[in-house]
């Protein structure tokens, strides 16, 4: 079974896996591939491209752009931003040249963290909420702040 709210929209192509909800006001563009037992909250945006992986949680407001790629497990809460261009302006286009966003197995990104293009958060790290990330994160870490920075335990 497959739930997607009236208001939601899923272009022609997406994929979505079973057991997957999408909530209020979310849209699903085309070639986006959303896995199995997957939650997307309301107001949410999947570009075109994008990969979920299964048993993903994606609380409300977030939008991943093409080039984000999220792996199986993963927690995204409310308002989670992503960045797809390094330097955008609004006058030169990029092309679809997006750069590439890895989000690991068992990751958890807190509320209004934000996640610059270009990194890979290792399997089971946590960003705070409220973390600016602006570099690849190891494996099993935990990190806070802006810049974020490794929590020691």
């Amino acid at each position: 079974m497959i739930y997607i709210h009236e208001t939601a929209v899923v272009d022609s192509g997406a994929e979505i896996g079973i057991n997957t909800k999408i909530w209020h006001f979310t849209h699903i563009m085309s070639n986006a591939k959303v896995g199995k037992y997957v939650t997307i909250g309301q107001n949410c945006f999947v570009g075109e491209n994008v990969s979920i992986g299964n048993s993903v949680k994606i609380q409300n407001n977030v939008s991943l752009y093409d080039g984000v790629f999220i792996e199986n497990d993963v927690f995204i809460g409310p308002s989670v931003v992503f960045t797809n261009v390094k330097y955008p302006k609004s006058i030169k286009p990029v092309n679809k040249n997006y750069t590439k966003t890895i989000i690991r197995n068992g990751v958890t990104l807190g509320a209004n963290s934000t996640i610059i293009c270009g990194v890979e958060i290792g399997e089971n790290a946590f960003i705070g909420a409220g973390s600016v990330v602006t570099k690849d994160i190891p494996a099993n870490t935990m990190w806070y702040g802006n810049p974020a920075r490794e929590i020691k335990n």
